[in-house]
């Protein structure tokens, strides 16, 4: 049993099914799903995080083409997958040189990767026709995005054409004598060989009536959806420097414009006027051109974010005593949608050999 469908719970859910397991997913619903939220760029190879962060972010990507042909083969329909490229942009060519060496070193064991070439001010405008002309910018082939309300619908579609169930209702994990039950809606407990609880944000609030919690917290991240009046669905991922937000292209005009990181936000899913202002601020910057895109929504997440040194997500089986085990999968932060099918693959692995 999986409690949570978001990616890091539906990718569990899909491997454990395509594994041979009869599974089933609860989900209470709850406003805030930071995958429905999230904008979906698979691009790690610029990052400045080393170690086993950089090395499960770059694993993650390459992970992707592989898990696209299962959720297919599966019948899943399009999660919006699509290698468009991405762009690392700044007007400061110091600023590029260091994430060009960056990227030099790390592309012998990324193959992923792809081509990397630097590209003046006016190239950098011929592939996102609404940037600020003065910038350069770094072009990275293997760069791509998804749409993470798609990538959940694929996800829990093939775990349905593999005989598993998905409940819309809230679960609670209630300890007994030989450990805990998993209790779903007003009373019904459900039987589980094994439990996943992979409920993002709101994760310590379900394993605290066993009195266990883990290192992680909800951060509001705000992300708004523009409009203009292009064909934008080859346009390229846009990273700038020096800033965590972002500028995302998918089909008929949509540009995703993000994200705020608002730490201490607890559960609050407001859209607020101090985050739409910084969103649209930042976005103006890179890419003036937008100024007169159409404004159609801002959607809010609820990120579950690690709290470790590491800031690696928390995977591991919870020692919990009793006669079924219990694992976490939670805390990806603004990683959940590169990470997220890549760990929940190697979790139903885990669990499958465990059981």
């Amino acid at each position: 049993m999986v409690l949570g469908s978001g990616v890091a719970g539906a990718a569990t859910a899909f491997g454990l099914a395509r594994r041979g397991a009869q599974v089933v997913v609860v989900d209470a619903g709850f406003e805030g799903r930071a995958t429905d939220a999230g904008a979906g760029i698979i691009q790690p190879w610029s990052v400045a995080r080393e170690g086993d962060f950089y090395d499960l972010y770059a694993d993650s990507a390459a992970f992707y083409p592989p898990f696209v042909s299962a959720l297919v083969g599966h019948g899943s329909p399009d999660i919006g997958f699509r290698r468009v490229g991405s762009l690392v942009v700044s007007a400061d060519a110091a600023e590029l040189d260091a994430v060009e060496e960056r990227l030099a070193a790390r592309a012998p064991a990324a193959p992923a990767m792809g081509e990397v070439r630097r590209l003046g001010p006016g190239e950098a405008l011929e592939r996102f026709p609404l940037l600020d002309p003065g910038v350069s910018a770094i072009s990275i082939e293997g760069g791509g995005r998804v749409d993470g309300r798609l990538l959940r619908e694929g996800l829990l579609a093939a775990v349905r054409k593999l005989d598993g169930m998905v409940v819309t209702d809230a679960a609670t994990l209630e300890p007994v004598d030989d450990g805990f039950r998993v209790v779903v809606g007003v009373g019904e407990a459900l039987a589980a060989d094994a439990v996943v609880v992979a409920c993002g944000a709101w994760t310590n609030d379900v394993l605290a009536p066993l009195g266990f919690s883990v290192p992680v917290e909800p951060q509001k991240g705000q992300i708004l959806h523009l409009r203009v009046s292009a064909d934008t669905s080859s346009w390229p991922v846009i990273h700038r420097l020096g800033s965590s937000h972002y500028l995302l292209a998918f089909d008929e005009g949509r540009i995703v414009a993000g994200a705020t990181r608002e730490f201490g936000s607890g559960f609050d899913t407001r859209v607020t006027a101090f985050g739409v202002e910084e969103l649209l601020r930042n976005a103006l910057v890179v890419a003036p051109g937008l100024a007169n895109a159409e404004v159609i929504e801002t959607r809010v997440g609820l990120r579950p974010l690690p709290l470790s040194n590491d800031q690696l997500p928390v995977v591991h089986r919870l020692d919990i005593g009793g006669s079924v085990p219990l694992w976490v999968n939670a805390g990806f932060g603004a990683a959940g949608l590169t990470m997220g099918p890549l760990v929940g693959d190697r979790l139903a692995a885990e669990i499958v050999g465990a059981i």
